[in-house]
This record gives C-alpha cells, structure tokens and sequence, in this order.
C-alpha cells in the first residue's frame, strides 16, 4: 500500500489533473500523490480522444499568450517523453456574414501578439482549400501554426512520466472528504486517509463535490458533446498538410479535423445539451449525427462516407465561457482549474501553472483573468450564461440548413 502523508496531492487525473501531477513530479517526485475516481485514461470526463485542436487564434490577448506558451510547454513534454505529441497542419477559421462572434476582437488580438495569419476572401477561399463548398459569401483566416495534440497519448505520457520521476497516481479513488487542517488538509478516498500539505482540484465535471467540503460551489454547467469520424473515400485528400484542421465561426459552431491515423476525419457540432456528469447516456444522439453529416454533405462533401465511429463525451462551462485557474478563496494551499470547454490545448502549460501556484505560491503566467472570485463567478448558480443554446436532454436538430 502506498503512504498516507504527501506534499502535495492531485485530484483528478484527466488531461489537467494528469499534467499537474507531472509537472510536480519533475521537482517534488515520490511527494505527490494523484487520485482519480475512475480508472487512468478513463472515456468518462472531458479529455480522453484521439485529438484536440490547438490554435493561437483567440479573442483576447491573454489568451493567445497563454496558448504561445502552451506551444512551448508541449514541446518540454515532447522532448522528455521522446515522442511527437503535436501535429501542426494549419488552422482556418471559416467567418459567415451571419456570425454573431466578434471578428474584430480576433484579429485586434492576433495583431498584438504578433501572430502571422492571412485573410482569404470566398474566391481565395474556395481556392486555397477545394475540399469545402460554401453556398453563401464567406472568408476565411488562416493561421499556420494551429493543429492537434494527440491528447489521448499526451494524457498517458504526463501519467507515465509522473510515475517515473516517482509520484504515485491511483485510480478508482473517489474522493469523499477533503479536511482543512493545521498546515494542509486530509483527503478521504477509497476508504483511505491521505494527508497533504498542497491540494490541486482538477475533477472538471466534478468539481463542485470536491469545493463543498471547502464551502464553494461554482457556477458551472455541464454538457453532453459528440464527434463523428467519417470514412471519406479519396481519405489521401484530407491529410495533415492538404486539409488544415478547421472551425465555422458561429455560435455552436462546427468544427473539424484531417484524418489522422486509423480513425478518418473528425467532424463535430459544438455545445450540445445538458447532463448529469453521473447520470448521461453513453450512447451517441442520432440527432446530432444527422445534423453533422447534414453539414458535412452540404460543405465538405467529398469527406462524406461511412461513419466509422461517433464517440460522446462531456464538458464544463461557466457562464464568460473562461477558465478557473486560481487558490480557492480562505485556502491558499488549495489550487482549483475548471476547463471551461477549451482547456486541453493548454493542458501541460495549465498544469506547469497549478504546479507552481501550490508549490511557489506564484506563477509567472498572467492568469488574472481567470480568478476564481471575479465577477462573473461571484453570483453563483444565479449567473447568466453568455453561452446560448443549452437544453435539457433535448436531442439536436437534424432540419436545420447549413
């Protein structure tokens, strides 16, 4: 049996919980501890696929400097785990007349950062990229930095990697307790009572079981997603290098990525309807599947084929649509992320951030934007949601045209 007295402990060990154990692993090593309710690399949470996208293309500031330094921190991990983690094909933002999501703020930000990207009008568009057909005017910004991580291996090599520098990672652990005590807290899982110094809570979906034994709650909401992998009959044709990964810049917007490895290419409806994290089917929506390939065969035709798998997964919200990275208020020896739909492309580099908030007490990482106790959070379950579009257990449409 392992030890019951750590420095620090990790809750949660999906993409966030995964690289913060790592990252602390490479200075305190057999002093951290990570515990996760189900089993590693579990298909139940948020992070667990074969790909997320990374981008630089973001609204803010803040962002994108966060997501340069994401770039960087990923290529650390590559470099100790000795294996390509990161793909980068290219990025397109496709922008209909019709979107509600402001541009400006897009390009203002890029502009700041010194992000290289083009604007392609609907000719150049439809020049640059043949496989999409575009039925309104439309234009496109290209950014040749973005692509995917492969976030089912990086997960696994955070893991892996934590355990050799000699942290111990267990899984089916549920958390029932967390007790504040005189220089750290006790952590009850299993049945079993370990004893830390530092707390990092990085349970997504369930976070708000693990803050109300520290009398928190955030507002959050929580929500069913689905991806479909479509077996294309001229695959070679949307590769990494001939087809970018890619997002229709809508509200509940689009998105896709080029068929890597055995699985096709990936095509997925943003924000789908609400659930209970313990409580959801597994089972892919018809609904969704059929608004999908709706999109697909009206805007990527040649990608439409067989649908080789439709996999379901979950995702966290809060009402500004930004991350909880922050010490939870009254516990500065307690450090708490929440994802917010759009945190894997920065995993490694948020968990390099939680590390250095529990161990140092710092970070040099500009994280004031996503404080735990700012405004949009403090009205608690009362908060509105800038997020439109959520429905309880309401299947997606499949008659709307795209």
């Amino acid at each position: 049996m392992p030890k019951s007295d750590f420095r620090y402990i990790v809750i949660g060990l999906g993409g966030l919980g995964s690289a913060t154990a790592y990252w602390l692993s490479r200075s305190e090593g057999a002093e951290v501890l990570g515990l996760e309710q189900f089993a590693p690399g579990h298909a139940k949470g948020e992070s667990e696929d074969r790909s997320r996208i990374i981008r630089l293309t973001y609204h803010t500031e803040a962002y994108i400097r966060y997501a340069q330094d994401a770039y960087k921190t990923w290529a650390l991990l590559e470099e100790d785990a000795k294996e390509d983690l990161v793909v980068k094909c290219g990025e397109v933002n496709f922008w209909p007349e019709a979107t509600t999501l402001d541009e400006a703020a897009f390009d203002r930000s890029m502009s700041a950062c010194g992000v290289p990207f083009e604007r392609l009008d609907d000719v150049q568009s439809a020049r640059r990229f043949p496989q999409f057909r575009f039925t309104d005017r439309i234009h496109s910004v290209y950014q040749p930095d973005g692509g995917f991580v492969l976030a089912d291996r990086a997960n696994a090599a955070h893991r892996r990697l934590a355990v050799r520098n000699g942290a111990t990672l267990l899984g089916d652990m549920p958390v029932t307790g967390i007790e504040p005590r005189r220089g750290g807290y006790r952590v009850t899982a299993g049945e079993r009572h370990f004893d830390c110094e530092k707390l990092v809570l990085a349970a997504g979906p369930w976070t708000n079981r693990l803050l109300a034994h520290l009398g928190h709650r955030l507002p959050m909401r929580v929500t069913q997603e689905q991806v479909s992998y479509f077996n294309a009959p001229r695959i070679a044709e949307f590769a990494p290098g001939r087809l970018p990964v890619w997002i229709w810049m809508i509200l509940d917007n689009f998105y896709g990525f080029p068929a890597y490895g055995d699985r096709g290419i990936k095509v997925a409806k943003d924000r789908f309807f609400r659930v209970d994290p313990d409580g959801r089917s597994f089972d892919p929506d018809a609904g969704n599947e059929e608004a999908v390939r709706a999109f697909v065969a009206t805007h990527l035709p040649g990608a439409l084929g067989p649908v080789q798998l439709t996999k379901t997964c979950i995702m966290s919200h809060t009402p500004d649509g930004d991350f909880v990275l922050d010490t939870v208020p009254g516990h500065p020896g307690c450090a708490c992320v929440l994802g917010a739909n759009h945190a894997f492309k920065f995993a490694s580099v948020i968990g390099r951030t939680l590390a250095q908030l529990v161990r140092d007490g710092r970070t040099p990482h500009d994280i004031s934007a996503f404080a735990m106790d700012r405004e949009t959070l403090r009205a608690g379950d009362g908060a509105p949601f800038g997020i439109d579009g959520f429905a309880e257990h309401a299947p997606a449409r499949a008659d709307v045209k795209y």
